[in-house]
Order: C-alpha cells, then structure tokens, then sequence
C-alpha cells in the first residue's frame, strides 16, 4: 500500500476477480425463520478453534464449521470442480453453538464446496466459507481437502533459521514474481513459487540472480508481497508478462495465490509448492515474511464476510456507508471479536502450517491496537523470534479513534511489533509524495532532525530536537526493534527513480553516490533495516510512480543492470557485513542507544556526525565515527583529533579497517553525498 496518509490510485482502482462464476441463487424458502433481532455487538462469540474445515486424524472425516449468527439457513453445495457445473450434491448445515452451523461429511469425500446463507426470507450468494485452507481456481469454492496431506518431503523437519533478536534481521522485500520473473535469471520456474526454489542460478556475464542473489547479498529475511489468494489475476489462464498485481487485493486469507502455482487448477499443488519454497529457504539460512493485508478486502460486497454475516465485518460511516481509511473502498472492523478472531486464527495458522517467520501488516493503523496484541500473544506462542512489523499509518480517516488504532504513536502500548520509519524515509531521500523535492541526501535543508530520529530508531535520545522532525514530535518506539528504517519500498519510484526526478541536473555517479549513502544510513541506524530488492544494484522501473499493475517489463528485476553496476552490488554486500560483524549498529534497547550513541557538536548543516562509544553493545570496537554527507559539495566536519582507521569511504568499505587516518583538530574534508566510517 501507498505510504503516509495518501494511499494514491493503486488500490482503489483494484479490480474484482475476473474469473468469478455466477451465483447460484435458488428462490428464498417460505419456511425460513426471521432474522435474530440483535445488534453486532451483541452478536454471539465463538471461541473455539475448529472454525473452518477440520478432519479427524483417525477416520479421515470432516467437519465443516461457519460463523454466520443472523442465518436462518445454510447450505453447502458440492462440486466436482473448481469452477463451472452443476453441483452434485446440497447439504443443510446444522445449528451449532455461539452462532455457528455444522457439518460433518464422511471419510472419502472429495470435490469443491461453497455455502450458501439465508438470511430471513434472502437468500445470499453461494461463497467460499471466510476459513477456508485449501480452494481451486480463482479461489470462488473451497476445496475438501486436508492441507496437511499437501507437504513436500521432510516437511516435518523444517526449522526456522535462528534470528536472536529483531535488529539482527536484514530485512530484503521483493515479490515472488519480480525476483524470478526475468527471462535473463536463468530461472525454469518464472514468476512462480518454485523459481524461489531454484539453486545457484546465474544471468548476465554470470551474476547470481533469484534467491542465490539474495543470500549473496547477505539478507536474513525474504519478506515476500502478498502471497495469500488476491483476486486481480485469473488464474485459470496462462501467465502474461503483461498481467501482473502486487496482490494487495485479498481474496481467501488461509491459502496460497494460485497464479504463482505450476497448477492453479490443483488445490493440493498451490500448497505444496509454498511449502517448498519456504522450506528451501529455511535450508539455506533465509526466514520468510508474508506480506498481509487485513486492513479491507478485494470487494466487500461479494466477500463471504458479507454473504454470511452482513454488516459485521467492516466499519461503516454515521450515514451507514462503508468507511474507507484504506482508500481501497472499505475497512475491516477488526474490533469485532469475530474479526479479530479470524485475524489471529489466520497469521497463527500461516505460522504453524506453512513456517513463516514473521508477518508485515499492511496499513496497520486501520487496525486495532487489541487485535495487534492478540497477534504478537498468538504469535509468541509459536515462537517469539517471529517479527512483527507493518505500515503505522491509514490511508484516510477511520470511524474508529486513532486512540485504538496500531498507529506509530501507539507503539508504546505495542510491545513486539515494529513501524516503518517514514521520518526517516523523507528526511533522506525527500518527501514521497512530492516526488521533485529531495532530501538529506541531496541537500535539501532542514532534514538532519529527521534523519537523526531514524538513526537513534525512534527511540528518545538526550541529544534530538523532536520539533524540527518532519512528522513525529516525539519518539514512538521504546526500543529501537520497534523501529523498521528504509528509504524505499514497493510503493512509490524506487530510490534511483525518485533521486533521478528531485535532482535532475545530477550525473549518473552523483546519482550512484545518493543511492549509497541513502542506505548506509539506513544500515548503519539503531533499530531493522529494510531494503526492496534491487536497489543494491540500481533498480529502475523506468521512472514509474506506482507499478501495482504494471508488466513484468517494469517490475522485474534487470539482472543486466546488476551486470552492469557490480561494483555497487559489492559495496551492499560489505554494507550489509559491516551491519552483521557488529553489534554496535545493532543495539537492543533505549538504555544502550542513550548511553552510547552521541552526536558530535559542530557538524555544518547538510551533514551529521556521532560515535558509536565504549564498545557499545559489546562490540570489538572502542568508538565508532560516522559522518554522513549529504550536501552536492566536499564539507569540512570537526571531529574529535586523533589517530583512525577507515572502515567506510564513497563505496568502498573495508572490514579489517587496515588505512590509517590522521584527523587534525580542524576536522576531516567529506566529499560531496558521501559516507565515512572510522573506528578506534
């Protein structure tokens, strides 16, 4: 999603399923009972754990349990097929307890299904059930099938790659279709979930490319955009270069996106082949991030939310309208128990079936603050390494307060889960929606406040002035792990693109020069570095603003421009090594960051200036100096007189620190958009 306050077009202009076969809609029974005469918030709550498709181990059966308290009626109706046909059998569902209807099929049974309310004397479309875990083509019925049985060999023995604490995660975004989807990767599965299985691949003039990139790059975590079923792609037909979707358009929340399937006809096959991808990750040290989007839905008037339980599901204006906070035409109340339920049920589920290592929550501020805590509780029972991070924002206002919603301002009531940094974001680069206006990096005056609050990780610090921050006044993280930095991501021009547009007159080495000391900042600040992949080798999508839609053309990731700009590439992989070999860049907590991290007086505007001191956060190194420059020209930065060695310099970076520097109490000369990292 679109960043800040303004989601932009993207969203609203997502399109519904292009493949959703007509509802059957039989004539309303005159023996249907009236509808229960109670408002939502006295709607019953279930609180067992067998909503959804459940089997018993032993014989094999199934039973079927939907929430839908203001039915009268519930029918399943079975199908041979994903789509088209007749159904070949109807069932009733039975009352159940907390508002729920059953029912139980026996051992053997097999096919696609779809339920269908009534709701006094209105009879709703035919949906597929809100928990369904396995569905065929375009998602519209569910499929009777076990997805346990749906498992690649060893499955049982994937682990998760250990991760100590969140600001050791390198966090690398990027979409299953881009990372493999170029005919120059080297990649048999293009586009789909099995390229992110391939080993060892390689593209122009033998660059890695795909995953084997990604782990030479030296990230921890794969987030990966939205890979539960979205609903912009048909998946019944063959793949195009030239229909594409970023996938924040959810459709069915419990399983895989068929289109990066090798069968999205198969329900088992979708399935099997994410549990390969994550399983081959996992093998060769890299976690997985699924990118959720609970914040709306494709389109809330078909949804099953509304089918079953109309009304209940989304947040509605005083006119009775739908609300939109996500300028995607409507917003989920997950302050509803039942929503919240399904929330928690969900990720839970991701992270115990499939083995994720954490989640990004899509315009996280539309959420509630207590369906985000039930998140983190649930997610801390299967492992509290899992991140938890997502956008701290909404895209427009919300009925409910902001008071109660998982904004940055409320992170301090949200222990365990992370924002993104926009503070940080615009102070480096220029504000995202005014794309010809630079940043820091650049010149742009008046930014070094912001750039400081994402180096600090938004934490207090004795030393900033929270009132010359470009957005926040005050610092929203209690520790720097709840602090996510980045300079760029899927939305918006990536970094090349966007420094391109706000200095137009720059060369392509001054261009090359922002883009490297824009992240060295980013991976040299307190709290989890984010990078979208490909900016470590210049990624272009030809000057695009917003790529949502866009071919293959746009969005996948050139391996001949990583051909070209090896040497940038290589300046990441030591950025990303620097980050890793030492703690100092990767401190724990408030305490630590006050404590050792101080700005040096005297830095002239345009550039910034601190030491990381007294070892700090046990590291080898007694001081650490970094200046940043972000002005056009060479500036003179005092710092303390006295003998270093050179870690960092332009785009070189040098582990062993072997150059001796001499700084005289007039201070060091900085070149023009640079970095220098000294050590002590």
């Amino acid at each position: 999603m679109l960043p800040l306050v303004l989601a932009g077009p993207a969203a609203a202009q997502l399109p519904a399923s292009p493949a959703a076969p007509p509802p059957t809609r039989p004539a309303a029974s005159s023996a249907t009972a009236p509808v229960p005469d109670f408002s939502p918030a006295q709607y019953p709550v279930y609180a067992g754990s067998d909503l959804g498709l459940t089997f018993e181990a032993r014989t094999g059966a199934g039973t079927l349990r939907v929430w839908a308290p203001t039915a009268t009626a519930l029918r399943l109706r079975l199908y041979a097929a994903g789509s088209g046909g007749s159904p070949r059998a109807t069932h009733a569902l039975q009352r159940g307890p907390q508002g729920t209807w059953v029912l139980r099929l026996p051992p053997g049974t097999s096919g696609f299904y779809t339920v269908q309310a009534t709701i006094g004397q209105r009879v709703m479309a035919e949906v597929c059930e809100p928990y369904a875990r396995a569905v065929g083509v375009n998602g519209r019925r569910a499929a009777w099938l076990d997805p346990s049985r749906a498992a690649p060999p060893g499955w049982a023995q994937d682990r998760r790659p250990p991760l100590a604490h969140p600001t050791d995660a390198l966090i690398g975004e990027v979409s299953v279709r881009d990372l493999s989807a170029a005919a120059s990767a080297g990649i048999q599965h293009r586009g789909q979930y099995l390229g992110l299985t391939e080993r060892h691949t390689s593209g122009p003039d033998g660059v890695s490319t795909g995953v084997q990139h990604a782990l030479d790059l030296g990230v921890t975590h794969l987030h990966l955009l939205p890979t539960n079923d979205f609903a912009a792609i048909d998946e019944a037909r063959p793949p195009s270069p030239d229909r594409y979707s970023w996938g924040y358009d959810p459709l069915n929340y419990f399983v895989p996106e068929g289109s990066y399937a090798t069968d999205a006809q198969d329900p088992a096959v979708r399935i099997r082949e994410y549990k390969l991808l994550v399983q081959s990750l996992h093998q060769q040290g890299l976690g997985v991030i699924a990118d959720v989007v609970f914040n709306h839905v494709a389109d809330a008037g078909t949804s099953a939310f509304e089918q079953l339980v109309p009304g209940y599901y989304f947040r509605h204006t005083a006119d009775g309208k739908l609300s939109n906070a996500t300028a995607c035409g409507n917003e989920v109340a997950s302050e509803r128990p039942m929503v919240r339920q399904l929330i928690v049920d969900c990720v839970s589920y991701w992270a115990r079936a499939y083995h994720v290592d954490g989640f990004r929550f899509d315009l996280m501020g539309v959420l509630d603050m207590g369906t985000m805590r039930a998140v983190r509780q649930a997610l801390d029972a299967v492992s509290p390494q899992l991140l938890v991070y997502g956008e701290g924002w909404a895209a427009g206002p919300s009925p409910l307060p902001e008071a109660q919603r998982a904004v940055k301002a409320n992170l301090p009531q949200l222990p365990g889960i992370a924002a993104f940094g926009d503070e940080l974001r615009d102070g480096v680069k220029g504000h995202y929606a005014r794309q010809a206006e630079g940043g820091f990096v650049g010149g742009q005056p008046g930014l070094e406040e912001s750039v400081k609050f994402g180096i600090v990780g938004a934490v207090q610090h004795p030393q900033l002035d929270y009132q010359k921050v470009n957005y926040s006044k005050a610092p929203w993280a209690t520790q720097p792990g709840q602090a996510l930095n980045y300079v760029a991501c899927h939305d918006d021009r990536v970094l090349w693109d966007k420094m391109r547009v706000a200095h137009p007159t720059a060369t392509e080495q001054e261009l090359t020069q922002m883009d490297a000391l824009s992240n060295t900042i980013v991976f040299t600040a307190q709290g989890i570095p984010f990078l979208p992949l490909g900016d470590e080798f210049l990624r272009t999508k030809k000057g695009a603003s917003n790529s949502y839609n866009l071919p293959d053309s746009i969005n996948e990731l050139d391996w001949a421009l990583k051909a070209k700009n090896r040497a940038v590439f290589a300046f990441y992989q030591q950025l990303l090594a620097l980050r890793k070999a030492h703690p100092a860049f990767r401190l724990r907590t408030q305490a630590e960051v006050a404590q050792h991290l101080v700005f040096l007086p005297g830095a002239p505007a345009g550039t910034i200036a601190y030491q990381l001191r007294a070892h700090a956060g046990g590291d080898a190194w007694q001081t650490i100096t970094l200046v940043f420059n972000g002005l056009r020209q060479a500036a003179t930065v005092p710092l303390p007189a006295g003998q270093y060695q050179v870690v960092l310099r332009g785009l070189g970076v040098d582990l062993l620190a072997k150059e001796a520097l001499g700084v005289a109490a007039a201070g060091i000369s900085v070149p023009a958009c640079s970095a220098l990292i000294l050590k002590q």
